[in-house]
């Protein structure tokens, strides 16, 4: 009897040590990017102390199965309770390692934990492929096989090989029966306190790395998993009576006058919108960013008009697409444009500009697939959608596809075509992982991000050439640009993802349409990119009641704040302060005037209340 106790035991020693193996993985991987936060070695290495509790947690959860297996192996002398065990161990290791090795791809670009929103990218797996070089994919498939054949080799030849014969002894087994599941239970629950263990449990330092190291993938992955599911019934983010939130949500969204300061010389422009990938604020010398990365961005700047508070809705490019041409804020948990039924409610900028005459088109370099954009655009109205399938053989491309400045040469050409007025829209791609683009490196700094900054600079430069080309056509001087990106990105500062500094893009409206006195101004308000439908719509004198969510920027009594999705939760921004809310760790940011504070964290949780409750309505 005493080898069954010994073997769960060990098992559970097995588990504890596979984490830390996991973990440590993680650490080396990024090493990187941990030392250029600079924490102390003793500081990195406390990370596995304070995830233990967290760990054996998720131990006591695995042990369940083979607490029972075992028991029935003390009264019935039969191998197959051994063989049950060891291939319940083996898919535990490949769905655990699975879910790490996910995580050593993503993290760069998510810089989150392995969560929910994953699954919306099963049916397209090569985007995971696609999305890092092939020698990172190399190696994440190396480290994937080596750490489940080591475990599993290391699990049967150590771990349960002297649990192969026991006698059978029904007091022991009785004692076992009695004694385990109290360990288990109190080892699921983190010990006898009141409050059951969560994941804050292993967050212990300012660095987000660390702390994100710390917590058990498994347990949170499957936690976030039976988190979210809930909101299939009831709204996860129910703070108060729905009619206090809704109160509160119109007095956030009234407009005291329906007005706006025009700033084109025409209400019948042409409309680009030059959609760029990935771009953060941190990338552009006049919005705080470090000089040299984007020049030519600097030059269109002081002749267009420029949003100097322009803040990305969401995190994950399906978002922008909802925020910017449906006007509808990104949501936690899920993104809309992944729900078919309702996409198809939501008002549309595309459809609106096509009752007006205008003729619509969208271009991309690579696959629309993802993230359930190319449906999205589907049904939004565009006229025309061009991805990489659609494009030359001939024009030059990376792994993602055609490189941004054949794709904007591509779409030039298209306008030509193309009866006026029209609205068109071309999203890049070279700011996206792997980096591939058709230049030599030109900034030598920028640490772990020095191939996203060198991307950028591509991008900027294919921004210039696009506007060289264009001006020569027939059509630019009745074109109003409007170049804004579609979510931000790490970048050489290293805010944390749930940051307001992090979410923080450039937004720039450009083109001779707009007034002389308008040019080279900066718009100084807060702003989010589910303002674009209104704020445009409005230049144009047209009426904007079906985008709810979507306010005019340049009507000075708009009201000025900024909602944005925090992977589960709700990042909040007024000109007296900020706070970022997330379900699971509580308030990861807090700057509020001490005598408004109650009423400003009221506003932005009942602000996701009421969307995530519209979004669970359509």
């Amino acid at each position: 009897m005493l080898r069954i106790f010994a073997s769960l035991i060990r098992q559970f020693f097995f588990w504890l040590l596979f984490f830390a193996l996991n973990r440590a993985i993680f650490l080396i991987y990024y090493h990187q990017l941990i030392s250029l936060e600079s924490p102390g070695s003793g500081e990195v290495m406390a990370g596995f102390w304070y995830a233990l509790r967290l760990d054996i947690s998720t131990a006591s959860y695995l042990l369940i199965l083979p607490f029972f297996l075992l028991l029935l192996r003390s009264l019935i002398n039969s191998r197959i309770f051994d063989i049950a065990n060891k291939v319940y161990t083996a898919i535990i290791t490949i769905a655990y390692t699975l879910i790490t090795t996910a995580e050593l791809g993503i993290y760069a670009e998510w810089k989150t934990k392995l969560h929910y929103k994953a699954l919306n990218y099963l049916s397209n797996p090569d985007e995971v492929y696609n999305s890092a070089s092939t020698g990172q994919f190399i190696w994440l498939v190396i480290i994937f096989i080596l750490v489940v054949l080591i475990s599993n080799i290391v699990y049967n030849r150590f771990i349960y090989r002297k649990a192969l014969a026991v006698k059978r002894n029904y007091f022991g087994s009785l004692i076992f029966f009695i004694m385990i599941p109290v360990l288990l239970f109190l080892g699921i629950r983190g010990g006898m306190q009141e409050i059951p263990i969560t994941q804050s449990q292993s967050f212990y330092t300012k660095y987000n790395i660390l702390n994100l190291a710390a917590v058990n993938s498994g347990y949170s992955f499957t936690f976030s998993m039976m988190e979210n599911y809930r909101f299939m019934k009831e709204n996860p983010y129910q703070f108060y009576d729905d009619e206090d939130a809704i109160r509160v949500v119109k007095g956030i969204n009234h407009v005291e006058k329906d007005t706006t300061v025009h700033v084109l010389n025409t209400q019948n422009p042409n409309i680009v919108i030059l959609l760029l990938e990935s771009w953060s604020a941190d990338l552009i010398y006049s919005l705080g960013g470090e000089e040299g990365i984007t020049p030519e961005f600097e030059i269109l700047a002081k002749e267009g008009i420029l949003f100097n508070h322009m803040y990305a809705s969401g995190n994950r490019s399906e978002q922008a697409m909802s925020s910017i041409f449906g006007g509808f804020p990104a949501t936690p948990i899920t993104a809309i444009t992944h729900n078919l039924d309702k996409v198809m409610k939501l008002p549309s900028l595309p459809e609106r500009l096509k009752e007006e005459g205008y003729h619509t088109s969208f271009y991309f370099g690579g696959h629309l697939m993802y993230g359930g954009i190319k449906s999205y655009v589907r049904i939004a109205g565009f006229d025309e959608m061009v991805e990489i399938y659609d494009l030359p053989d001939s024009l030059p491309r990376g792994k993602l596809g055609v490189h941004d400045e054949y794709l904007f040469d591509f779409q030039i050409a298209e306008l030509n075509r193309i009866t006026q007025p029209f609205f068109s829209v071309v999203f890049s791609m070279s700011t996206h992982s792997p980096y591939d683009q058709p230049m030599e490196q030109v900034l030598d700094w920028g640490g772990s991000e020095n191939q996203y900054i060198n991307s950028a600079y591509y991008t900027d430069r294919c921004l210039a050439d696009y506007f060289a080309k264009a001006s020569q056509q027939e059509w630019y001087d009745s074109t109003l640009f409007i170049i804004v990106a579609d979510h931000s990105h790490n970048s050489y500062r290293h805010w944390p993802v749930h940051s307001p500094q992090y979410r923080h893009i450039p937004m720039l409206f450009y083109g001779n349409v707009i007034n002389e006195a308008a040019r080279g101004t900066v718009v100084e308000r807060l702003s989010s990119q589910t303002d674009i439908p209104v704020t445009l719509l409005k230049q144009l004198g047209l009426e904007t009641e079906e985008f709810s969510w979507s306010h005019d920027l340049f009507n000075p009594y708009s009201p000025e704040f900024v909602f944005y999705e925090a992977t589960n939760g709700v990042g909040w921004i007024r000109n007296s302060g900020h706070f970022v809310w997330n379900k699971t760790y509580g308030f990861l940011e807090m700057e509020l005037p001490e005598q408004h504070k109650d009423s400003l964290i009221m506003e932005g949780k009942a602000y996701l209340q009421v969307l995530f409750g519209e979004f669970m309505e359509y």
